[in-house]
Formats: C-alpha cells, sequence, structure tokens
C-alpha cells in the first residue's frame, strides 16, 4: 500500500461542524482535490468525524485529481457489544456508502473496552470483509502493544496501528516500535504537531487560559501539556526545537514532524486540515528538505529533558485514567457501554451474585466465572478459550494471558468491582520457564495495584491451555 509520507487528516472537519452546520461537502471536496494536486493524496478520517466520509466520497465522484486515485483510510468505532458478522458488514457498508467505493484502501478498527471480547469477533468479520474484496487493508488505532500481540498471533493481517506520537508523547518509540518492526506492521502518527501547539504561535507566549482554548484539537493536547510537565516543559521543548528550525530555515512544526518522520516503525505523520479555513501545504512540504543530524537530535534530547513521560501505552488515555481526550474524563462514557457479562443475583442469598461467562463447562461442572458475597469477589481459574469455545492464541503464553486478564476484569466488574479492587491473583503455567511471558503481562495490568500473587507450575492444566489465572478482589 503506498501512501503521502505525510497524510491529511479530516478530524477538523466534526470540530468544524460541532455546531451543527455541515460543511458544503462540494467546497470541501474542491479543497481535497487542492491538496492531491499538491503531492498531500492520502487522507484519513472516521465515521464519527462529522461529515469527512461524505466529503471524500463526493471528490472521489468528481474525479478532480491527476495521477494515481487518491487513497482514503477511514476508521470504524462501534460501541461494546456483540458482533456477529452482520453487524461488522452494516458498520463497514455505511463507510462503503459514503465514499462512494467499492472498497476501503484502509479500515482501522478502534474498540472501547478490551475487557469485553467482541473485538475479535468484529477482526474475524472484517477479515472475510477484506477476503471478499471490500476492504484493501486491514488496521488498527489506538491498540496497545499487548492486544496488538493477539491480533497478530492470530494471524490477523495488521498493516498498521494508527496511535499518538509526538515529541511530547513518544510512548509509540517504546515497545509498539519494537513488536511492529519484528512483525511487519507500520505506525500511522496522528498528534506529531499536539494541534498546533508545536509552532511558533506557543514560543513564548504565557499559558493560556483553558476557558480561552476553542477547538478539540488543542483542547485535547493542551492535557498532554499538563501530563509531560506544563507549559514551562512544552517551552523547554520548544526553544529547543527552535534552534534546529533556524538551522536549516525551516519551521517548530516541520521539525516536530521530521522527528516523528525518522522514528523507525513510523510510515506517515497525520496533519489536520481545517478545510476552507487554513492550509499550510506549502510548510508542510519542507518536511522533506532537509534533515536531521546527530547535533539536532543532541539538542532536541535536551529539550526533552524536562518532560515527563505519558503514563501507560498507546491507546491508554481512551480506557483509562488520566484521560487525555478531547472530551477529558471518559468514565461515565466507559461505564455506560454495555459489559461482556451480567451479574445474576441468588434471591435466597441476598448477600450473594455471580456471573457467567458463557462457557459449556459453567454449566456443564456446576460453577460460576465469578461469585461476589457482600464485598469479596472471587473469580475462578480463567483460561483463553473464546465465546465460541475455540482457543485464542494456541501455544501463546504472552497472548493467552492478555485474554484471560481482560476476562477476568469483565467478571469482577460485571459484578460492581474495579482493576483497583484486585487483591490475588494466582497463575498456572504449563511451563515455569515462560514466566516473564506472563509475569510481564501481569505487571502490565496490575503493577499500580500491587496484589498478592502466587506463580506455579502444573504439569497438566485441564484443556490444551499454557496458563490459567484466578483472582480475588476486595470492593473498596
Amino acid at each position: 500500500m503506498e501512501i503521502s509520507r505525510v497524510v491529511t487528516g479530516l478530524w477538523q472537519v466534526a470540530d468544524m461542524e460541532k455546531g451543527g452546520t455541515p460543511l458544503d461537502a462540494r467546497a470541501a471536496a474542491r479543497e481535497l482535490a487542492d491538496y492531491a494536486r499538491e503531492g498531500f493524496d492520502t487522507f484519513d478520517m472516521a465515521d464519527h468525524y462529522g461529515s469527512a466520509e461524505d466529503i471524500a466520497g463526493t471528490f472521489l465522484a468528481s474525479g478532480d485529481w491527476s495521477g494515481n486515485r487518491p487513497v482514503m483510510m477511514t476508521k470504524w468505532c462501534p460501541a461494546p457489544g456483540p458482533m456477529p458478522a452482520e453487524a461488522v458488514r452494516r458498520g463497514v457498508q455505511r463507510s462503503l456508502d459514503r465514499l462512494r467505493s467499492e472498497a476501503i484502501d484502509l479500515l482501522q478498527f478502534h474498540w472501547w473496552r478490551f475487557d469485553h471480547p467482541a473485538w475479535l469477533d468484529a477482526m474475524a468479520g472484517l477479515t472475510a470483509l477484506r477476503q471478499e474484496g471490500r476492504i484493501r487493508h486491514l488496521g488498527v488505532t489506538n491498540f496497545d502493544t499487548d492486544h496488538l500481540h493477539v491480533l497478530v498471533s492470530r494471524g490477523v493481517p495488521v498493516l498498521s496501528n494508527q496511535v499518538c506520537y509526538s515529541l511530547l508523547d513518544r510512548r509509540a518509540g517504546e515497545t509498539m516500535t519494537s513488536f511492529c518492526l519484528a512483525h511487519g506492521v507500520r505506525l500511522l502518527a496522528y498528534g506529531t504537531l499536539a494541534g498546533g501547539l508545536l509552532s511558533e504561535r506557543w514560543l513564548g507566549v504565557p499559558e493560556p487560559d483553558p476557558a480561552a482554548i476553542s477547538d478539540w484539537s488543542k483542547r485535547k493536547y493542551k492535557r498532554f501539556v499538563d501530563a509531560v510537565g506544563g507549559w514551562q516543559a512544552l517551552q523547554g521543548v520548544l526553544q529547543a526545537v527552535a534552534k534546529v528550525a533556524r538551522r536549516h530555515n525551516v519551521s517548530i512544526a516541520n521539525v516536530a514532524a521530521r522527528w516523528v518522520l525518522d522514528q523507525p516503525a513510523v510510515a506517515a505523520v497525520i496533519v489536520g486540515a481545517r478545510l476552507g479555513e487554513s492550509e499550510h501545504r506549502a510548510d508542510n512540504r519542507r518536511v522533506f528538505t532537509f534533515a536531521l543530524d546527530q547535533e539536532d537530535r543532541a539538542e532536541i534530547d535536551r529539550g526533552l529533558a524536562g518532560t515527563q513521560r505519558i503514563p501507560g501505552d498507546c491507546g491508554d488515555e481512551y480506557r483509562r485514567p488520566p484521560f487525555l481526550t478531547a472530551s477529558g474524563d471518559l468514565s461515565d462514557h466507559l461505564a455506560a457501554a454495555p459489559g461482556a457479562f451480567t451479574a445474576i443475583a441468588i434471591p435466597q442469598r441476598p448477600d450473594r451474585s455471580l456471573t457467567d461467562s458463557g462457557s459449556v463447562w459453567e454449566t456443564a461442572c456446576g460453577f460460576s466465572r465469578a461469585v461476589r458475597v457482600k464485598d469479596r469477589i472471587l473469580v475462578s481459574g480463567t483460561t483463553a478459550t473464546h465465546t465460541d469455545g475455540s482457543i485464542v492464541c494456541p501455544g501463546d503464553v504472552h497472548g493467552q494471558t492478555v485474554y484471560i486478564l481482560d476476562k477476568i476484569l469483565a467478571a469482577i466488574t460485571s459484578l460492581g468491582g474495579s482493576r483497583e479492587d484486585v487483591v490475588r491473583t494466582r497463575i498456572y503455567l504449563r511451563d515455569a520457564s515462560r514466566w516473564p511471558e506472563a509475569g510481564g503481562v501481569h505487571g502490565r495490568y496490575f503493577g499500580h495495584v500491587r496484589p498478592a500473587n502466587a506463580l506455579v507450575e502444573v504439569s497438566r492444566l485441564a484443556g490444551p491451555y499454557e496458563v490459567e489465572i484466578e483472582a480475588e478482589a476486595v470492593l473498596g
């Protein structure tokens, strides 16, 4: 798949339409034509970016470009819930209709809650549509390394992961980059200019009043600035980057974009466009007029020394605090999404409730996935058995541990608990020498909670599994 290394992002369409009035599709399509004629012929959008897909479809129908057909990348971001094949087909068909296309060049999948296992069903449905030719390439967006690992382990042909990656947010350069390089996945970097905060406009100026920041993009990335150390930390970065920019006679934005483009797993940076309001195509072309040398990188590193690391892995800001998003705290949004399991009351024991995952073994052997007694939740030994009875990631301790811990958290959540309530876990491994794989995942899930733990080797687990885990939680 061939794309521009600077992709034109259409997220700002939603911001421009937040008052309720859609953009003029034909006028906006002419703006896309101007981008394409100047070489920026790859566009990124999503099913919820206002009328972005309709604008792109109007542009494609016009045929108003020279050279190769422009590349359209969109995202499907469904609400958590059951994902039968027909629901997946409907979601993709809606984008196809808007884009007026027979196939989507790159369909990128986002999932809000990994403790709801239907994301695997959704990816299975998308893979089938790719085989039908309705999708040319499959990607994901805001996936962390562990869940990207599960997909790759299952043989899903993931081409790309779209994640936040900038001088301020460098999480993608850690384990995510190592994994992508090892498995042929490329990164599409958004937030590269931090909503415009990485530019001359904000160099040496006082910190703005949050109430004065009107557009969603700057509101979002101001939260990133706060997370890395605040306005003074941003100024330190801007001052260092400005020195490099003056050395090459380019802009701060050029240096910020060039730095991300030079990262080993990055295929492209995504730079947002406010169609009909402003464009920076001439400036963006200057990204390719210079190269960062060792002295430049040392200068940038000195500026970055005053920043703190954004917590978590890629995409965590959408699933756990701190919620570094345009809308801020997503707790209510995530709590309102349907969980994977449902609590079942026991009329004769009002102090007790239980939940099932739908496993055939629960009814056959007479046990529950989890039981709550007053403020205590006990989760049964859990394996990587999907809702259809299949084994997730056969032979893969890492992938199975990810799936199991998601399943355990789903059970605890359904009974009113949370990750932070977990006080004990027990890990049973077929081969104890593979403890780093299970232990590493456990650390990423519970490193901030620090429950009591036991890890033992069991010569023969019940079934062809590599690992089984149980847990206990006490509600705070």
